[in-house]
C-alpha cells in the first residue's frame, strides 16, 4: 500500500485568489491507481512552514507531492523547502542551465539571471523535464520514500505528471474501479437514510457527494485486477441502484442536460427564461434537440411569447401559472415540440422562488422551489430545477414521454 500526501504551495491558493484544481486532479489520478491519499494541505510561500510540512508528511506518508513554487522569483520556495527538510544543499545543474539558456536563445531572448534558480538540484533529486514551461520538476528519492515537486500551471503539471512522474513511481499492483450514480430530487441526508449501513463498508465502499445537479453516490472497489474489482463491486452497486432508482438520472460522465437530450427522443426543445440570466440555456448549449430560446425579463416581450396579462396582473411573473403559459408559448412561438420555461426571483421579498414548467402535446407539468441564496445560486438552482423537471417528465415512463 502506497500512502500519499499533497502539499499545494502558493499564497494565492491560500487566500483563494486561485482555485486549487491541481490537487483535485492529483487526487483523482492517485485514486485511480490504488494510491491512498491521506491529506491535502495548502500553504503560503513561507520557507519554514513548507519545510516543516514536508518533514511531517515524510514521517507518515510514502509519497509527498508538492505543487507550485517552482518559479524563478524570491517567493518561489519549494526547492529551498525540500532541500531544507532533507538537509541538502541545492546547486545549479549544468545540463539544466544549458537547456534553459537554449530555450530563451531559440526565441531570440536572453535568459534573466533570476531564472538560474530553476536549474537547481540537490543530490537526491532527479530533474523532470518540462517541455511546455521553464520550470523543471524534481523527483526525489529519500529513505525509501518519494518527494515530487511539480509546477503550478495545470497544463505543465498534467503533462509532467503523466509523462515523467507516473513511470518513475512504484505504483501498487492492483486496480481500483468505481461507478458514480447521479440523483436529483432527493437530499443527501435522505440518500444516507436509504443507504443506511452500506456507507460503512470499506471495500467495496459507498460515499455520497452533494453536487449542483443533485446528490452523487460513488460505489468503488479495489482488487488485484480490474476484473476482480468489478466482480467485488457488482452486488453492492446493484443494491445501491435499486435503492436509488426512483431518483437516478445517469451515471459517471453523463450530464443532466445530456440525459434530457436522450429523453427528447428526436423532438425539438424550446426554452423561455425569465430572471435566470440564461443559466438554463448555458447548461443546454450542447444538447441534441435544443432548438431555440428566449431569455428576457421584459413583460411586454414575455406577453408576445405566451404570458397573459391576466396572469401577470393576478399571479405575477414569478408564479406557476406564468411558467405554464410560457412553456406552452415556447412550443407555439419558438416552433418547438417541447416547451420548457423557468421564472425566478433573485431579489426582494420573493427572492429564492423558482417555478418551472414543461409542455408537450401530451400535457404539461410544473415544479416549484423556494430556497434562499445569492443571485448566482438561485439562477443555478432554477436551471437545474427546470432540467430535472423536463427529464422526469420526458424520460421513458414519464408523464409526457
Amino acid at each position: 500500500m502506497l500512502l500519499a500526501e499533497i502539499i499545494s504551495v502558493g499564497t494565492e491558493l491560500l487566500f483563494g485568489e486561485i482555485v486549487d484544481t491541481n490537487a483535485a486532479f492529483l487526487a483523482r489520478e492517485l485514486g485511480e491507481r490504488g494510491v491512498i491519499l491521506h491529506r491535502k494541505t495548502v500553504l503560503g510561500d513561507n520557507l519554514g512552514r513548507v519545510s516543516a510540512a514536508i518533514t511531517l508528511a515524510l514521517s507518515r506518508a510514502d509519497l509527498v507531492i508538492l505543487g507550485g513554487g517552482l518559479g524563478p522569483t524570491d517567493d518561489d520556495l519549494t526547492r529551498e523547502s525540500i532541500a531544507d527538510a532533507l538537509g541538502e544543499t541545492p546547486g545549479e545543474d549544468p545540463e539544466l542551465l544549458a537547456w534553459l539558456e537554449g530555450m530563451y536563445a531559440a526565441r531570440g531572448r536572453e535568459m534573466p539571471q533570476v531564472n538560474r534558480k530553476q536549474t537547481w538540484l540537490i543530490p537526491s533529486a532527479e530533474a523532470l523535464p518540462n517541455p511546455v514551461g521553464t520550470a523543471p520538476g524534481w523527483f526525489v528519492r529519500t529513505g525509501g520514500k518519494y518527494v515530487v515537486a511539480l509546477p503550478g500551471p495545470p497544463r505543465e503539471m498534467h503533462k509532467m505528471w503523466r509523462e515523467q512522474v507516473l513511470p518513475r513511481l512504484p505504483l501498487p499492483d492492483h486496480a481500483l474501479v468505481s461507478t458514480t450514480i447521479h440523483t436529483q430530487g432527493i437530499g443527501e441526508s435522505n440518500v444516507a437514510e436509504l443507504l443506511a449501513g452500506l456507507t460503512q463498508n470499506a471495500n467495496p465502499s459507498v460515499a455520497t457527494y452533494a453536487r449542483k445537479t443533485g446528490v452523487d453516490v460513488r460505489v468503488a472497489a479495489s482488487a488485484e485486477t480490474e476484473a476482480q474489482a468489478r466482480e467485488l463491486m457488482a452486488p453492492l452497486l446493484e443494491t445501491v441502484r435499486a435503492h436509488l432508482s426512483r431518483w437516478t438520472w445517469g451515471e459517471d460522465g453523463q450530464t443532466l442536460a445530456g440525459a434530457l437530450g436522450d429523453g427528447l427522443a428526436g423532438r425539438r426543445l424550446g426554452v423561455i427564461e425569465a430572471g435566470s440570466a440564461g443559466a438554463l440555456c448555458g447548461l443546454l448549449a450542447d444538447t441534441a434537440g435544443f432548438l431555440d430560446a428566449a431569455v428576457t425579463g421584459d413583460h411586454a416581450r414575455l406577453i408576445t411569447l405566451g404570458l397573459t396579462p391576466v396572469t401577470l396582473r393576478d399571479a405575477g411573473l414569478v408564479s406557476e401559472g406564468a411558467a405554464l403559459e410560457l412553456a406552452a408559448g415556447a412550443r407555439e412561438h419558438l416552433g418547438a415540440d417541447i416547451g420548457l420555461a423557468v421564472v425566478v426571483s433573485v431579489m426582494g421579498e420573493n427572492a429564492g422562488q423558482v417555478h418551472a414548467a414543461v409542455s408537450s402535446e401530451k400535457g404539461h407539468k410544473a415544479a416549484s422551489v423556494n430556497w434562499p441564496g445569492d443571485a448566482a445560486q438561485m439562477r443555478e438552482r432554477a436551471a437545474v430545477t427546470a432540467l430535472a423537471l423536463a427529464y422526469r417528465a420526458l424520460r421513458a415512463g414519464g408523464e409526457l414521454a
